[in-house]
């Protein structure tokens, strides 16, 4: 990862970060390592002028193709999308917003555009405006709102895009650890007895296996990056790296099967906002294609009278239903869904299926 250089500014740190989320970084990640000099009150302007212009994103380019519709350089945009933040959506004062928008373009080695920074935020609309669509309205792609629509409906899907405007509340789990409401309620589904043993295939950043591992389960936990496993190097269990899309490497057969599959994301969109700019309907045929066969091998490795949770923190029903019914139709059993929606529900949105039959996973 490319080293930042030392900035104090929770503005400088915020356009630094966002300039390369532009170039495929994530802003949490991010965050997290450079906001650690800061004192509380910086490091918290600089979660919010972050994640607050990336929830924003559509309004803000909307308000910047308007006033100055031309090509601009990723600094310099990325300069008016803070400005237009603060104007818009904080109680910073309107010259501190702008001169040190001015001043950020010039520290990034684009004086020349200094004066239209200038010119542009002092020329914004404050207040409420008439958007051109419901889009750029919620902030939200279009074919997004379009498939939470056809699951959901238009009233929940509207929810659910307001929602991802939203700060998120963060909950402590008994765990220790930092963890959403909504994922918290995963582990529970699986109904852990104690020393039973537990297989997690998809374990990092190991909030789940944590709290597994507190119901008295006997855990192995999986995942494709070693490094990633060393968030779990605190927890009594076995790690193991392992692409579980693969046949698993066990001969045992687990009591108790997570497969919280890697998603698109698209219940974390509050949190996560970034995804909101970067998934494509194409992305979900690959996960698909990766969840099922992750699910395939998480059930092979099912203890007869075992029992099985798929999750993600997806909203897409590529992810979710059409999983349930592919594998369904190939092994019956039955299946109890659980869902929580943003907007509806407190936290995250999340999806789990329950695998409850009786019968062995295999058979």
């Amino acid at each position: 990862m490319k080293t930042m250089k030392t900035i104090n500014s929770p503005r400088q740190i915020a356009h630094e970060i966002l300039v390369r989320v532009e170039k495929g970084a994530w802003a949490t990640d991010l965050l997290v390592a450079h906001t650690k000099q800061l004192d509380s009150r910086d490091a918290a302007l600089a979660w919010e002028l972050v994640l607050g212009s990336l929830r924003y994103q559509a309004q803000l380019d909307f308000l910047i193709a308007e006033l100055a519709p031309r090509k601009l350089d990723v600094e310099v945009r990325v300069a008016l999308r803070l400005g237009l933040y603060q104007l818009r959506h904080t109680r910073i004062p309107a010259h501190a917003a702008v001169a040190e928008s001015v001043d950020l373009v010039k520290a990034a080695g684009k004086r020349s555009a200094a004066g239209l920074v200038n010119a542009v935020l002092r020329r914004a609309p404050r207040g409420e405006l008439k958007w051109p669509d419901r889009a750029t309205a919620l902030s939200c792609p279009e074919w997004l709102l379009a498939s939470w629509e056809r699951q959901f409906g238009t009233e929940t899907a509207t929810a659910i895009a307001q929602a991802a405007l939203a700060t998120p509340e963060t909950h402590v789990a008994t765990t220790g650890r930092i963890q959403d409401i909504g994922a918290q309620s995963i582990v529970p589904l699986l109904q852990i007895e104690p020393d039973s043993s537990f297989l997690d295939l998809c374990a990092a950043p190991g909030n789940k296996t944590a709290q597994a591992i507190e119901a008295g389960a006997q855990a192995v936990a999986c995942d494709l990056h070693s490094h990633r496993l060393q968030a779990l190097s605190d927890l009594p269990c076995r790690r193991i790296a392992l692409d579980a899309t693969q046949p698993l490497p066990f001969t045992q057969k687990f009591d108790r099967v997570l497969v919280d599959a890697p998603c698109s994301g698209t219940g974390t969109l509050a949190r996560n906002p970034e995804i909101k700019w970067r998934l494509q309907p194409a992305d979900l045929i690959d996960l698909h294609q990766r969840q099922v066969a992750i699910l395939r091998n998480g059930m092979a490795a099912l203890a007869p009278g075992g029992r099985l949770v798929y999750s993600t923190c997806s909203l897409e029903r590529e992810e979710n239903d059409d999983i349930i019914a592919e594998i369904g139709a190939e092994i019956g059993g039955n299946w109890a869904v659980h869902r929580r929606i943003p907007g509806r529900d407190a936290g995250d949105g999340f999806f789990a299926a329950v695998l409850t039959s009786e019968l062995p996973a295999n058979g």
